[in-house]
């Protein structure tokens, strides 16, 4: 090997060296930059609404016994359309009102009835109410009693009879609602990043909760509480 060969050899091993060391430099920068981008924090934002329920379903369920089939059939009958114009005197139309289905039983039929029961045939009628005006239902509700005394008892305390209040219109208000959660969120890290004397950064990832909706309480079911909770995690840096 000649003077000249053994010269550009060196000259390319220490260019080569050189080039190392500063690729190695600029990946330890890069590294610490990333290091640095990963200080995040994540903190929550909640919203809540309170809003009045636009839509009621109120069954409305009666029951009647008798030994003599056809009187029963008779009498349920008679019941239904008394029922039915009450529900109409208090506001409601027909397209208001539905009739659901009506079902007899007959005890004697039964394997294991028993020898003692007054009445042989028992009768459950039920009627269901779907409307976009939940005070009408409220003061229907007030005026049972007048039934009660044509002899029709609604039935008011079992799962099937519960009244249902609903909202529908969440979409008009989700827009909003996400904006309020999203910016307590951000009011939260700010003060984080207040106390830890770092400075808050761009959004790293968002996520928008589900969406719930609530009876405020079990004596105003009407009263509805909207909610949804945001989680935002943001960039920090000195």
């Amino acid at each position: 090997m000649n003077k000249s060969n053994g010269y550009y050899q060196l000259l390319g091993a220490a260019v080569l060296s050189v080039a190392i060391l500063g690729c190695g430099w600029i990946l330890k920068s890069a590294a610490l930059d990333v290091k640095n981008m990963e200080r995040t924090v994540e903190v929550k934002g909640l919203a809540e609404r309170e809003v009045t329920a636009d839509t009621v379903i109120w069954p409305v369920q009666f029951s009647d016994a008798d030994n003599n089939l056809e009187k029963l059939v008779e009498r349920v009958e008679q019941k239904n359309a008394a029922v039915i114009a009450f529900l109409k005197l208090h506001g409601f139309d027909e397209q208001e009102i539905s009739q659901g289905r009506q079902s007899i039983v007959d005890k004697q039929a039964r394997e294991y009835g028993a020898d003692n029961q007054q009445f042989r045939y028992i009768a459950r009628a039920n009627i269901t109410v779907y409307s976009q005006q939940p005070d009408k239902v409220q003061n229907a509700l007030t005026k049972v009693g007048q039934l009660a005394k044509q002899g029709i008892a609604i039935v008011q305390d079992n799962y099937e009879t519960r009244i249902e209040y609903l909202f529908s219109g969440l979409n008009d208000i989700k827009p909003a609602m996400v904006q309020e959660a999203t910016e307590k969120a951000r009011e939260v890290a700010l003060k984080f990043a207040k106390d830890s004397q770092s400075k808050l950064g761009k959004i790293r990832t968002a996520r928008q909760g589900q969406f719930s909706i609530i009876d405020r309480d079990s004596n105003t079911p009407q009263i509805k509480k909207v909610r949804v909770v945001t989680s935002v995690e943001y960039y920090l840096s000195d």
